[in-house]
């Protein structure tokens, strides 16, 4: 294997790409550890992880999914190709996500190097869109960018969104009334001059009209944050990433799925945002959760479209996730 990692300066540049993706409530749920043969293996962080919220660990493995795909992305930009190894392996701890080694490769592509860019690009947007569609070519770009990943994308239509729209608002409200839930939440939204979690300011405003496509229960794990009003718009062009399977496995692959799709849409102008809500609450309570209208299995429900620019959440510094070991054969 070729050993690019010794660098030191390039193994920091993989990691704070892999760190620039999104989490869920920005928990940043992994670290990264280098073996002495070159071998860079991300690891899911135990105390990270939403016990309450995300009892079934899918929000997590899709977090350090997109995590994943960052570091793929980056080691293409030194002209090597990433090896991977996702999980689980017999010869790595299990809290090993997957693990990852330079291979020959070729000069990056002008594709490559425009998801690359969009690393540092790519913010959440909880504001309001405008109401301009999408164009077919942006469209077919996102649905390729799901498949090249083995996942699909589903973009839907006003009917189907409008369906969406209010699975999510009734699992915004029945998960604004479990305090538990609502406890766990606080500790990542609004908490204050943090390295992680979303900001106050981060925070969507208050639509001025129901269903909106924002959280609500964000909302109710912060009372006393002032936010603003703001009008949302009417029909939100919402699309739902699925895989055929529904195993951890499948969980990982989707994150890698829903980044490249997400840096494909940063690419080409547009604003994303997520509804994650009404998947998060049949995780929680399967046996009273809305039953879902398609067969896919749905990973994530994404909004697209032309919001203003905002502000990238914090991440925490390289030398708080990165840790040196020693070899870890694997092969």
């Amino acid at each position: 294997m070729l050993k690019i990692l010794a660098n030191d300066g390039i193994l920091r540049r993989i990691v704070e790409s892999a760190s620039a993706a999104p989490s869920i409530h920005n928990t940043q749920p992994w670290t990264f550890t280098v073996a002495a043969d070159d071998l860079l293996q991300i690891r899911a962080d135990p105390d990270r992880a939403l016990w309450v919220g995300d009892p079934m660990g899918r929000a997590l493995y899709l977090s350090c999914g997109a995590a994943l795909f960052n570091v793929r992305t980056a080691i293409r930009m030194t002209g090597f190709n990433p090896l991977v190894w996702p999980l689980p392996h017999p010869d790595l701890p299990p809290m090993v996500i997957a693990a990852i080694q330079a291979g020959p490769g070729r000069p990056p592509t002008v594709g490559e190097r425009e998801l690359y860019q969009a690393i540092w690009q790519r913010h959440t947007d909880r504001g309001p869109f405008t109401a301009e569609p999408m164009s077919d070519s942006q469209r077919a770009a996102l649905e390729q960018a799901a498949i090249a990943e083995h996942a699909a994308l589903r973009i839907l239509t006003k009917p189907d969104a409008a369906t969406v729209l209010r699975l999510a608002a009734k699992a915004s409200e029945d998960l604004a009334d479990d305090m538990e839930y609502l406890t766990e939440l606080q500790r990542w939204i609004a908490a204050g001059i943090k390295r992680d979690g979303i900001p106050a300011g981060a925070l969507p405003p208050v639509p001025s009209r129901e269903p909106a496509p924002v959280r609500a229960d964000l909302a109710a794990a912060t009372p006393r944050v002032v936010r603003p009003t703001a009008s949302y718009e009417e029909f939100p062009q919402l699309a739902v990433l699925t895989t055929a399977a529904n195993k951890v496995a499948d969980w990982l692959r989707a994150g890698q799925a829903l980044q490249r799709v997400l840096l494909t849409a940063t690419s080409r102008g547009l604003s994303t945002s997520f509804l994650y809500q009404s998947i998060e609450l049949r995780d929680m309570r399967p046996e009273s959760a809305p039953v879902w209208p398609w067969n896919e299995h749905p990973q994530m429900v994404i909004r697209f479209g032309y919001g203003k620019e905002t502000a990238a959440t914090p991440r925490r510094p390289v030398d708080d996730i990165l840790t040196r070991t020693g070899a870890a054969h694997v092969g």
